[in-house]
């Protein structure tokens, strides 16, 4: 255990561990405060499916040769969420068949053009990289840093701001708009924050694996309290916690980040489901 610590106390000295893990606290926070209301709101799928959106517009960038393809990534992946909201509300279109739609459309798009332009020598690994999430998130610059820290802010700010109105819709939408709650609005919002999310997600987990961030911490949160506010609160506990986990594993035992942090956000549900389950206070 000692020499455990020594090996972190020393990789801390290095600012690209300390810039992975703020990054990664960020990241996990932001995707756990989302995750308990579109858990409940059976909205999960939508992670899923802005994450191959991005990832197709990652594609297009690197077919631009952008050097920075994190503002086209994020303002494609806005739209798609808007449109994935209007889409399921009002055409015959609906909810899952939207984002199944969208989400293969994107993958397929993104992998198309990749094949065709691609002047890299080592196509698979980018395309894998690019899914299942690369060392990215151990290169990151000051700057980039500073952004995720900054689209962080207004996420959790956001979050706090409306937490009642979130909390209504939610819940029991009908009656929110019936007392004149612009619940709407609030889905789009709820919307275009996800997408945000996801873009920041990306190079931490990949884009197939992003969805894990989402639904993980919610669900084993549930297994324990039935509170909204107490299973909010414990989500983010355990997002952040396995986020710090899965990168000092993944440091220390040369694993890929991505999957490190997911594997430590099953094993957190298990554990709280057996917690649950021994007290008798399992909801689901």
């Amino acid at each position: 255990m000692t020499a455990i610590l020594e090996k972190i106390a020393f990789y801390w000295t290095y600012p690209f561990v300390r810039y992975a893990l703020i990054v990664g606290v960020l990241i996990a926070l932001c995707s756990s405060l989302l995750g308990v209301t579109l858990v409940l709101k059976r909205f999960s799928f939508i992670g899923d499916g802005l994450s191959h959106v991005a990832f197709g517009a990652m594609s297009i960038a690197a077919v631009l040769k952008l050097t920075d393809d994190m503002p086209l990534t994020l303002g494609v992946t806005v739209v798609c969420a808007v449109l994935l909201l209007r889409t399921g509300q009002n055409t015959k279109i609906k909810g899952d068949a939207a984002v199944a739609m969208i989400s293969v459309g994107a993958l397929a798009i993104g992998y198309l053009l990749m094949n065709l332009f691609s002047t890299s020598s080592n196509l698979s690994g980018d395309v894998c990289s690019t899914l299942f999430g690369s060392t990215s998130i151990l290169t990151l610059s000051k700057s980039e840093v500073w952004l995720c820290a900054g689209l962080s802010v207004v996420v959790v700010a956001v979050f706090l701001l409306y937490y009642n109105k979130i909390f209504a819709v939610t819940f029991d939408e009908d009656f929110a708009k019936a007392v004149g709650t612009k619940a709407d609005l609030y889905n789009l919002l709820l919307a275009v924050i996800v997408a945000v999310v996801i873009v920041l997600a990306m190079n931490l987990v990949g884009s197939l694996l992003i969805s894990a961030l989402v639904i993980f911490p919610a669900l084993s949160a549930m297994r324990l309290f039935q509170n909204f506010r107490s299973v909010t609160v414990c989500s983010a506990v355990l997002s952040v916690s396995c986020a710090v986990l899965g990168i000092l594993v993944s440091i220390l035992a040369g694993t890929p980040v991505g999957s490190t942090i997911v594997a430590a956000d099953i094993l957190a549900f298990l554990i709280c489901s057996a917690l649950g389950r021994a007290r008798g206070g399992e909801t689901g």
